[in-house]
């Protein structure tokens, strides 16, 4: 009896490309026997077969339930059809044309195999720096359009050799099909350059050249798959110390390059999870507390790497070139973005040599280009959970997964805010998140965040329909939503930080949102920031806030918490209690600065959360001038006890008559003050602070009567202050949502922004006709 042949075209979308995928469809076919081919598309991938109905059933099970570890699958969906007479099976040439709708893979990680390999001095491919298969290496960072093919990507400079050939045609090897392969004989090469672009060594003389020179204690600018490095050997206190006069960056902490997970436990409380995302595929770096009994082996990193900071931020190597670095150097390094203040991440050679002229001592450089800067991603653990606090490497530009779809509203394109900027661009139910930008004070950032809204539409060849932005009319961002030509969205900063929050957890309708954080412009035209918001999709009611007060000298406030401190005082007891709180005034800036408050001259009201923890680091004597942002209120946290008391300042919830009720802190200012005055440790004052907020927080959610607590803002990057709150919120029954996939801060104010053009759903969207994965846009699946 002849066993009847049937046929069936599978379609699949999701990460699908450049993660090896077409070598395990080819390979999964022959083992069942199968006939026929696979092929990318601009959609995913495709692919026909012919076969046994049970060998076409195992084939197409076994494809979904177990794809490549990097691949995510976010939807398959399958056609039977008479059998095509196909003899045998085939990776066909990409359909470069058709609707695009493939997700783009991140950068990933160094694999434990390519890393054996560059260590084996019996290997073709021993200490090369560009090593990679189709298990990592530089994805996001190279890619030039979809299909993700070479001749798409900047590896099309460099032919293959007849071995790497012999691998990428070989469906058995590791590589077959791996774009980015390449090897000393082909592929990029190492150049170590001085302050003026002279080669100084080549190849495998540069990266050693290059670790002696930070052993001598130079700063060595780094090109990596994302951009530069500024680089300095972590424990020379000397060469830390000067690359923070060079950068002008006095005090914000730098991150760490660390050569193994053992040497990050010398120094640092290492948790399971932590340790997880640390040696994960996305290697982002990880804000850990340190030791109190630190180990010297290895050196322990200087006290300007972190000056007055419990925490260190860690991150392993996540590129072949960091690895061959570490192990030559044998130390910790600093790795902080190559970049001046303000300004971008560098990319390219000349770009650098400008830009980190008189910064960096040498340049160790490479010929691959990079098609887009990739910063590095941050993620702190909060209640045995991951949250990002700067999505970028590793991470973008993967979507996010929204809990309706946009429908006749989309695409969408949201520009975010003005801090810490990154965009998103939304088609139907997936929101895919550009790589972080940052602050737009500087022409050079403004322009980066117009590149990279014209590069992810014309990467995913999505024309957004609308464009959604914030309702602050001088954000750069929201001059750029305006130039576009199209239906614009304006949302409200606050309104934008829960939604986001909300869509980070796939949920819709109704949440009493915490909206905290240091500046977003209000409906009334002052500066909120201190905000309890009942949401319920694009509706959004103010139902209770911090009691304002002024911010003599405006900006300037956020650059002098005392500033913010007198506004305080001045709000609370009039031009006679300026002088209570022994602020570090000269007589004439008093002068000035009282005249301004009395006259209401520049001196904007807020009710910010931020700016609440400003005047308090300030009145406690902490901080009164800060130098970076945030700098007054880490310290306030950092001032906490390891095991704080149960013991909080009044923040009573005040009813008006015709407004929302607000946050008195009138009683808590008069408290802090006698504290002060009796000489009540600082430890106390800032735990009797935060547990005040906590309480009230708890207070406003009771009065609400809503179940559901979403928490956002800069403020609850805060860990005591998240923690607790949740805790809190949790005991009495509420349900409380946090940041997840998206940063509290301004970085997902863009995604915020996107569910404001969203139809309310109460539920998540169905598909039909389709298998579907859920949330597979978060990358670390759970164990």
């Amino acid at each position: 009896m002849i066993e009847t042949t049937i046929g069936r075209t599978i379609h699949i979308s999701g990460v699908v490309q450049g993660v090896g995928f077409r070598p395990f469809v080819y390979r999964l076919a022959h083992r069942h026997g199968l006939m026929g081919w696979v092929r990318n598309t601009p959609a995913g991938v495709e692919i026909a077969v012919d076969g046994c109905p049970a060998g076409v059933d195992a084939f197409a099970a076994e494809l979904a339930a177990t794809p490549p570890p990097l691949a995510r699958i976010e939807s398959l969906w399958s056609d039977d059809r008479p059998a095509n007479g196909f003899t045998r099976f085939d990776i066909l040439p990409s359909r470069p044309a058709g609707a695009a709708g493939q997700w783009v893979s991140p950068d990933i990680a160094l694999c434990d195999d390519c890393r054996r390999e560059m260590e084996d001095p019996g290997n073709r491919r021993h200490r090369y720096p560009f090593i990679n298969c189709t298990h990592c290496g530089p994805r996001y960072s190279i890619i030039d359009a979809l299909p993700y093919d070479r001749p798409s990507t900047t590896m099309a400079a460099f032919p293959l050799c007849p071995a790497c050939q012999a691998e990428y045609d070989d469906p058995l090897d590791r590589r077959f099909h791996a774009q980015p392969i390449a090897c000393p004989t082909c592929g990029p090469q190492l150049s170590l350059w001085d302050e003026n672009g002279a080669t100084l060594a080549r190849r495998d003389e540069a990266l050693r050249a290059a670790a002696a020179a930070l052993h001598r204690g130079e700063i060595v600018a780094v090109k990596g798959l994302g951009g530069f490095h500024l680089m300095v050997a972590a424990p020379d206190e000397a060469a830390v110390a000067r690359l923070r006069r060079r950068k002008h960056r006095e005090a914000k902490p730098f991150a760490l390059l660390y050569p193994n997970l053992a040497a990050v436990r010398a120094h640092c409380r290492v948790s399971d999870l932590e340790a997880r995302w640390l040696t994960s595929p996305e290697a982002p770096i990880v804000l850990l507390d340190r030791r109190p009994d630190p180990q010297d082996r290895p050196p322990r990193p200087a006290a300007a790497v972190a000056p007055g900071n419990p925490c260190l931020g860690v991150m392993l190597a996540s590129n072949p070139l960091h690895h061959l670095l570490l192990d030559e150097v044998g130390i910790p390094l600093v790795a902080t973005s190559g970049n001046r203040s303000g300004e971008p991440l560098c990319t390219g050679e000349d770009e650098a040599l400008e830009q980190l002229a008189g910064i960096a001592d040498l340049f160790l450089v490479h010929n691959r280009p990079i098609a887009r800067h990739v910063d590095d991603s941050i993620l702190r653990v909060v209640l045995g959970r991951e949250m990002l606090l700067r999505r970028a490497r590793g991470f973008a530009p993967l979507p996010v997964e929204l809990p309706g779809d946009l429908g006749e509203n989309g695409p969408l394109l949201a520009v975010g805010a003005h801090q810490k900027n990154s965009v998103v661009l939304a088609r139907g139910c997936h929101a895919f998140t550009g790589q972080h930008v940052g602050d737009l004070d500087t022409a050079a950032a403004c322009a980066a965040l117009e590149r990279t809204a014209v590069d992810l539409a014309r990467l995913y060849e999505i024309t957004p329909a609308a464009v959604a932005c914030d309702r602050h009319p001088d954000y750069h961002s929201t001059r750029l939503a305006e130039k576009q030509g199209r239906p614009l969205h304006h949302v409200q900063h606050h309104h934008a930080h829960i939604l986001a929050c909300l869509a980070d957890n796939r949920l819709a309708g109704r949440a009493l949102g915490v909206a905290w954080d240091g500046t977003g412009l209000g409906p009334d035209g002052t500066i909120w920031g201190g905000e309890f918001l009942l949401v319920d999709g694009p509706h959004c009611d103010r139902v209770a806030h911090l009691r304002p007060f002024p911010l003599p000298g405006g900006d300037q406030a956020v650059r002098e918490p005392r500033r913010s401190a007198l506004g305080l005082l001045f709000a609370h007891g009039g031009p006679d209690g300026l002088a209570r709180g022994d602020l570090p005034f000269s007589p004439n800036e008093l002068a000035v600065l009282k005249a301004m408050l009395t006259r209401g001259l520049n001196t904007p009201l807020t009710s910010s959360a931020g700016r609440l923890f400003d005047a308090v680091a300030s009145l406690a004597g902490l901080r009164h001038r800060a130098r970076f942002e945030g700098e007054a209120a880490m310290e306030l946290e950092f001032a906490l006890p390891p095991n704080p008391p149960e013991d909080a300042y009044p923040l009573p919830l005040v009813d008006r008559p015709g407004a929302p009720p607000v946050l008195d802190w009138g009683e808590l200012l008069e408290q802090l003050l006698a504290d002060r005055q009796a000489g009540v440790p600082i430890g106390l004052i800032s735990t009797r602070f935060h547990r005040a907020l906590v309480a009230a927080t708890l207070a406003v959610a009771r009065r609400s009567g809503e179940p559901r607590v979403a928490l956002s803002g800069g403020c609850f990057q805060n860990r005591f202050l998240l923690t607790e709150t949740i805790l809190a919120l949790q005991a009495a029954g509420f349900d409380v949502c946090w940041h997840r996939q998206v940063p509290p801060n301004d970085g997902g104010i863009a995604l915020g922004q996107v569910m404001a053009a969203l139809p309310i759903f109460s539920t998540e969207l169905e598909t039909p006709n389709r298998s579907r994965r859920p949330s597979c846009a978060w990358p670390f699946p759970e164990k």
